[in-house]
């Protein structure tokens, strides 16, 4: 049976909870404790996989690319990464990779990367279900009026992924 690893990290905006398997991280939630727990068990358990509580290479890696991140010395993550969604969301997330480090998007622009350009609501639904943020930077997503918009992990932490990354407001 495949397992599933939970592991937690205290990062610069608070805690972290990352989930990986034995190959890539498959979700990172903001926040320890039984929330975050609970959310990796209905995954392990939707997977089929055993849920451990503990390390692996991979999450070490994750950990020492966000610490790095943070610092300000990496903008371009190599860990390797396993999402779990529907083929539209993962679409969406792998466009949402694609842009680059310090640069926003809005919701219509994103729409057009993932080739669904009228269907900017459903993009924005899917970035919003991204499991790993920051990592896959749904946080780079603005409204088109240069708002900050939603984010799963609170508009205070992604106004400080967007001012770490270089962005101000005009």
């Amino acid at each position: 049976m495949s397992r599933v690893f939970i592991d937690e990290w205290a990062s610069p905006l608070g805690p972290l909870t990352l989930v990986t398997n034995e190959d890539a991280v498959v979700m990172l939630l903001f926040g320890r404790g039984v929330e975050p727990l609970a959310q990796a068990s209905r995954l392990a358990d939707a997977l089929r996989h055993e849920c451990v509580t503990m390390a692996n290479r991979v999450s070490d890696l994750c950990k020492a690319e966000l610490a790095a991140y943070f610092a300000g010395d990496l903008k371009e993550f190599k860990v390797p990464l396993a999402p779990s969604g529907t083929e539209f969301q993962r679409r969406v997330w792998d466009a949402l990779v694609q842009i680059p480090y310090g640069v926003t998007c809005s919701y219509r622009e994103l729409a057009q990367a993932a080739q669904c350009e009228k269907g900017y609501q459903a993009v924005g639904q899917a970035n919003g279900r991204n499991p790993i943020p920051i990592i896959i930077p749904c946080h780079r997503v603005i409204s088109a009026d240069g708002g900050l918009g939603g984010y799963s992990g609170g508009l205070s932490i992604k106004k400080q992924l967007l001012q770490l990354e270089g962005w101000s407001r005009a």
